[in-house]
């Protein structure tokens, strides 16, 4: 039977490993220890195998620093398009006779304010989020210049953002 010995309560290990330096250990006890133990030599001290390569620590990288490689795209190659509109409800909004907001409350992927929805027809789809909810197809109809909401017995409260993501493909 293995002799336990607790440190500091927290670590837990037995007698079969050899602890040297750390003197305040009470068989069978919660002693606490009179100093701290440093982490490392606690591993080295009950690590089994001694021959182990201690990898260097791992720096991060700019980013900028690392060029991709160049990118043939072969011929017949569908490329997704995608444009994201946002709008953040300033005043609630009652859909029980629907609504319509005009293009131009949107702004786009850099902040910009947008003047009209680009839409992919036929080749794409658009999407609506609502506070982060996906809606139904049939509960809107966006155009160039707005997006309609069905009526609704529902109400669109100040400060929930609407999101109009247009999605496309483009074959190069």
């Amino acid at each position: 039977m293995k002799t336990r010995y607790i440190i500091s309560k927290i670590f837990l290990v037995t007698s079969a490993y050899n602890l040297r330096g750390h003197t305040h250990i009470k068989k069978g006890g919660e002693k606490k220890l009179s100093r701290k133990l440093d982490p490392q030599n606690l591993i080295d001290d009950i690590c089994c195998e001694t021959d182990r390569v201690f990898w260097p620590r791992i720096k991060a990288v700019d980013i900028g620093t690392i060029q991709p490689p160049p990118v043939a795209i072969p011929e017949g190659t569908i490329i997704p398009i995608i444009n994201r509109y946002f709008y953040l409800v300033e005043e609630d909004i009652n859909l029980s006779n629907g609504a319509t907001l005009a293009a131009n409350l949107f702004t786009d992927d850099n902040g910009d304010p947008v003047t009209e929805f680009t839409l992919f027809n036929p080749n794409g789809y658009v999407n609506l989020y609502i506070n982060a909810v996906m809606q139904e197809g049939g509960a809107y109809k966006v155009t160039p210049d707005s997006l309609t909401l069905n009526p609704f017995n529902a109400t669109i409260f100040a400060g929930t953002p609407i999101i109009i993501e247009s999605l496309g493909f483009q074959q190069m």
